[in-house]
C-alpha cells in the first residue's frame, strides 16, 4: 500500500483560478473510488492504494487538463511507499497524534 500526494497545474489558463480543472480531476478520480482511497485537501489530492494503481491513475489525471484545451501541464507527485508494514493515511495521522499525547 502506498500514498501519493498529487498536485496538477494547468499552465496558461485564462484565469488565476484553477478550481474548474481541479473539479474535473476530482470527478475523474471519483470513478476510481473503491480501487483507491481519495482525500482532497486545500493544496493537493492524496490517493492511497496499490503502487501500480496509483501510477496508472496519476497518468489519467495528468491528461485531463490537456483534454480541456490546456497546452501545458505540470504535475507534482510525492509518494510514500512503505513495505515493512501496512501504510494508511489514518495510520500516519494516528502515529503523530499518539506522540503528541506523550
Amino acid at each position: 500500500m502506498a500514498i501519493a500526494d498529487i498536485t496538477i497545474f494547468p499552465v496558461g489558463t485564462d484565469s488565476t483560478s484553477i478550481s474548474k480543472y481541479v473539479a474535473e480531476i476530482e470527478k475523474a478520480l471519483g470513478k476510481e473510488q473503491g480501487r483507491v482511497k481519495i482525500k482532497l485537501t486545500p493544496m493537493s489530492t492524496l490517493i492511497e492504494g496499490d503502487i501500480h494503481d496509483l501510477f496508472e491513475i496519476i497518468e489519467k489525471l495528468h491528461e485531463i487538463p490537456f483534454s480541456n484545451g490546456i497546452k501545458r501541464v505540470e504535475t507534482n507527485i510525492r509518494i510514500d511507499d512503505r513495505r515493512d508494514k501496512q501504510l494508511t493515511m489514518e495510520g500516519k495521522l494516528a502515529s503523530v497524534a499518539e506522540k503528541l499525547d506523550q
